[in-house]
């Protein structure tokens, strides 16, 4: 059966597209790096399936759900926030906040080290895993203020060209992260399901099982010196079932809402954030918003997050369960295969469900 990192190995990019900016060497905000505002609001209006229009304002007066875990009504708040919002922040999820913390330090220290050493990790052109920029820098005109430590399994081959003799917290610190994530992720696969009536016949048999895919992904978004003409992270979906992220007290993370604008996730103490991601748009009939979202930098604080991206296997088809189809009368999306879709998204980030429309 084929990985996840093995979907992306014919996905290449051009090396310029994956070699971060040396931060720590620059003290004004470089031209490559310089975006204008239309840079954005042109981007988002490539995403055919986020269709309407903005009001004007932004919404910062508003905020996603933030859900107990532990709620009787989880799973009827869940669902809700799913189907309003594609997003809500989740508290008493059951990851140690030990676990969650010490993660964060590693990410910490990683970035903190020189560029000529975490340029040891290098992501390859055809890799999935490894330091680098973001896989969605081709798409834009300018860069992003933003440098990544993607993991697929094991981190031990990249953690090891960066540490050959210390690496082995950093390792077992993430291959409990992703345990502990992976097992969150189903336990939320399996509310939603509940809450799309979706029959125990309907239901997958790669959840809970060793075939579901996940990555973890590192990031820092160092302090910026210009924090109003750069972008963190350009607004984009995720390809993924759904994504959990673990995001330091410092806020960045904004979702867009249909006549709203963009929204701050602020940081909730032991809360993480829960977004869905374009193969659930597919499965629910597009019952479900894959939230468009992005990260805004700042000037003094330099700001970390952890993603943890979770799906079927590469191999799995995809398509809008029977369920979930009755309530548009007929279904939205084609069948595709998860790898199939990985590879139209990688050609058109925004364009890729418009290219399975039914």
């Amino acid at each position: 059966m084929a990985t996840l990192s093995e979907a992306y190995r014919d996905l290449s990019l051009p090396l310029h597209h994956i070699i971060p900016l040396d931060f720590s060497s620059v003290g004004s905000l470089p031209d490559s790096h310089a975006w204008l505002q239309s840079d954005d609001e042109d981007y988002r209006h490539r995403f055919s399936f986020n269709g309407g229009s903005c009001s004007g304002y932004d919404g910062a007066g508003l905020s996603i759900p933030v859900i107990d875990l532990l709620d009787p009504n989880a799973t009827e708040l869940i669902g809700l926030a799913c189907e309003n919002w594609g997003a809500f922040q989740l508290r008493n999820h059951g990851i140690s906040r030990n676990l969650i913390e010490e993660v964060e330090l590693e990410a910490k220290h990683l970035f903190a080290l020189p560029t000529e050493q975490k340029v040891k990790a290098l992501r390859s052109p055809g890799g999935a895993t490894g330091y680098g920029r973001a896989r969605i820098s081709p798409f834009f005109p300018k860069y992003m203020w933003h440098e990544g430590f993607t993991i697929m399994g094991s981190p031990s081959g990249d953690a090891k060209k960066i540490w050959p003799n210390g690496s082995a917290r950093f390792c077992d610190l993430m291959e409990e992260y992703q345990k502990q994530m992976k097992v969150l992720a189903e336990q939320l696969t399996h509310i939603i399901f509940k809450f799309l009536n979706i029959s125990e016949e309907e239901k997958i048999n790669w959840v809970g099982s060793t075939n579901s895919t996940g990555a973890v992904q590192l990031n820092s978004y160092p302090c910026c010196p210009e924090p109003k003409r750069a972008m963190g992270l350009a607004p984009h979906t995720d390809t993924s079932l759904l994504t959990i992220v673990h995001q330091s007290q410092t806020t960045g993370l904004q979702i867009f809402k249909e006549g709203l604008g963009w929204v701050p996730v602020h940081p909730h103490p032991s809360a993480l954030v829960v977004n869905i991601g374009d193969l659930f748009h597919i499965i629910s009939n597009a019952r479900f918003p894959c939230v468009l979202h992005r990260v805004t930098v700042n000037r003094t604080h330099q700001r970390y997050s952890v993603a943890y991206f979770y799906g079927p296997p590469v191999d799995y088809v995809v398509s809008p369960i029977p369920a979930t189809v009755l309530n548009k009368s007929v279904a939205r999306f084609r069948s595709v295969t998860v790898k199939e879709y990985i590879g139209i998204k990688a050609k058109n980030l925004g364009g890729a469900l418009a290219l399975i429309s039914a």
